[in-house]
């Protein structure tokens, strides 16, 4: 009897292990931010030696998480700029994407914007390589020049991808931009919507993380919001709306859309929520990096179950 209860605590704190093990971790998301915004000057188009230092610190957390690494590097305005990509899984086959881009809009510390999509996605990267087998391919990919003056421009470093995987034939089940993921606030009157309408099926306060797809954009975005919906330990809510609606493609998967991949935003809703949007006081101090945790854990458990 003795044994057999040995055996039984034995396994379940093997799983407690395996269960904490393949959680994201707040600590290592600070560290990551704290980098991000500490560079000698802003991570900007300007500042191209800055955001190369910011690629090759994205291009070692990838390799220590064990992805398979990737360049792209293209020319703007005489610059060279470039997306870094790891690549978890088998070579071959159909692709998931995700992805953030790591420049900021002029001269501030982007700490949500995007200082939380870069973390997660280089959390997203640690976990994703202790999954013991993917059966399809997933490309992490950190995207430059997302930000004005080369927003919705054919120099983004999202259209660049994007079109790269076109060109190629790769056929993709589904790309998710992960775009300003840590800024909550559980009061009322703290959420704005484009429609003031809508605060009547969302509610007014910012507490929660959205899956935003388009209409007509196939079924990936359904089954992933669903996923995360299912096993997330915050709100998470679903917004499915024309491409007018503004803030709809304010990010890096309106240029899969434009290439007809299936794509979605996960966002804390950004400017509709942290009123330090673009502003330098867009800091780590203002960010909730506990639920900037369970946000990824969530994208995560979507991913594998897609």
């Amino acid at each position: 009897m003795h044994l057999r209860l040995s055996l039984l605590t034995y396994l379940l704190l093997s799983t407690l292990h395996v269960s904490a093990t393949t959680k994201a971790d707040s600590v290592r998301l600070r560290q990551h931010l704290t980098y991000l915004t500490s560079t000698p000057q802003p991570r900007n188009y300007r500042q191209v030696a800055v955001l190369d230092t910011v690629a090759a610190y994205v291009n070692r957390q990838l390799r220590v998480a064990g992805a398979r690494l990737s360049d792209q590097p293209y020319e703007v305005g005489g610059q060279i700029y470039r997306n870094v990509i790891g690549s978890f899984g088998p070579t071959d086959g159909p692709r998931l994407i995700v992805g953030a881009h790591y420049d900021v809009c002029g001269d501030q510390p982007g700490a949500d914007d995007n200082g939380s999509g870069v973390a997660a996605l280089l959390e997203l990267a640690r976990l994703m390589g202790q999954q013991q087998q993917l059966s399809y391919r997933v490309d992490l990919v950190a995207y430059t020049l997302e930000e004005p003056p080369f927003f919705r421009t054919k120099n983004m470093g999202s259209y660049i991808h994007a079109k790269s995987l076109h060109d190629q034939g790769i056929p993709v089940r589904g790309m998710v931009a992960l775009e300003t993921l840590g800024y909550y606030d559980d009061r009322k009157n703290t959420q704005d919507y484009p429609v003031s309408l809508l605060s009547l099926v969302y509610g007014s306060r910012g507490n929660y993380l959205t899956v935003a797809q388009k209409f007509g954009n196939g079924s990936f975005g359904r089954h992933f919001a669903r996923h995360c919906r299912q096993v997330a330990a915050l709100p998470v809510k679903r917004f499915k709306a024309p491409t007018w609606l503004p803030g709809l493609d304010f990010s890096d998967h309106l240029n899969y859309w434009q290439f007809g991949y299936s794509a979605v935003l996960v966002t804390d809703t950004a400017f509709y929520r942290n009123k330090h949007y673009h502003e330098p006081t867009d800091t780590i101090d203002r960010l909730d990096l506990y639920r900037l945790s369970l946000a990824v854990d969530a994208v995560l458990a979507a991913l594998l179950s897609s």
